[in-house]
């Protein structure tokens, strides 16, 4: 009797395919008598690199593609980074496990080595997400922010090689999954920059009628991680914000199963910025709740 199998769905980029690799290995642990095959699969977002993501569409840029295939069964699971997936669920699937996180912060890599505060005044940053911009900006309103597109290699080789970018922006967890984290100069301190709602997770997803992958999905599944992020993106989805809303947040949980989420709305120019933060035990209440509270301070003009 040949061994049970499943294929992957996997976007072609060196990271994209860590986490696959990431998820084929946690798998493989809990069961190691099933065979994981990757089918990969260039999207939209890959394809597209002369524009800002909001410009494009935003969210589901790296997904639609993998999202298609599996409702048409020709693959069984697809690996996400947690932050690129739309807050809704697409028609008939669904996130069947999320594993363990990695770091969340934000890091500055600069062609010299440079940390923030010691950019040079006027200094390009490359960034496309209004998240980043908004904090950045508040921090530094003297700072030049414009786009930056690619993966992760190539936005590090452009500020290395003097691309006109002083620095840019890059999440840690990326960095460190591709061995790269000597290239930051900075680590951003929550203070400074809160993540996007997700950042560092990864979301396995498959469809919501698949049983027999849902049960090999629990086996990786970190309960905490999801109560985490689910706080998170329960807060983004209540603002009506997908990425080009400058809308960030990041959940601890404790020993005890409390959770305490800190959230933020950001003026894009980084003039303002609206922080709220609170604690509680049922995620989608808790990151509702932060919502109402951040709207209350007049962070509906911040979103339009």
């Amino acid at each position: 009797m040949a061994a049970p199998a499943i294929r992957l769905g996997t976007r072609t980029s060196r990271l994209a395919r860590w986490q696959t690799e990431h998820v084929i290995s946690l798998l493989s642990a809990a069961w190691p008598h099933l065979a994981c095959i990757t089918v990969p699969f260039v999207t939209k977002g890959d394809k597209t690199l002369d524009k800002p993501l909001p410009e494009i569409g935003g969210k589901g840029l790296f997904t639609a593609e993998l999202e298609a295939a599996l409702n048409a069964g020709e693959i069984d699971l697809a690996v996400h980074s947690l932050k690129d997936l739309p807050v809704d669920d697409a028609p008939g699937l669904t996130i069947g496990a999320i594993p363990g996180r990695a770091d969340v912060r934000d890091v500055v890599v600069a062609a010299d080595g440079l940390g923030l505060a010691s950019l040079p005044a006027g200094a390009v940053v490359g960034t496309s997400s209004v998240r980043r911009r908004a904090q950045l900006l508040a921090c530094r309103p003297d700072l030049h922010i414009q786009s930056i597109r690619g993966n992760v290699e190539t936005r590090i080789r452009k500020v290395m090689e003097e691309y006109g970018y002083a620095a840019t922006v890059l999440a840690m967890a990326g960095l460190e999954r591709l061995s790269l984290a000597e290239h930051a100069s900075d680590v951003l301190d929550l203070n400074r920059m809160l993540p996007a709602p997700g950042q560092g997770a990864l979301a396995v997803q498959c469809r919501r009628d698949d049983e027999t992958t849902k049960t090999l999905l629990a086996a990786i599944e970190q309960a905490e991680t999801r109560a985490c992020v689910t706080a998170e993106r329960a807060f983004l989805h209540a603002l009506g914000g997908g990425c080009s809303a400058p809308i960030a947040a990041y959940a601890t949980v404790d020993g005890a199963g409390l959770l305490t989420l800190n959230g933020l709305v950001g003026a894009v120019d980084g003039s303002l910025l609206l922080r709220v933060d609170g604690s509680g035990r049922d995620p989608h209440g808790l990151g509702t709740e932060l919502a109402a509270d951040v709207l209350a301070q007049g962070a509906a003009a911040l979103l339009q």
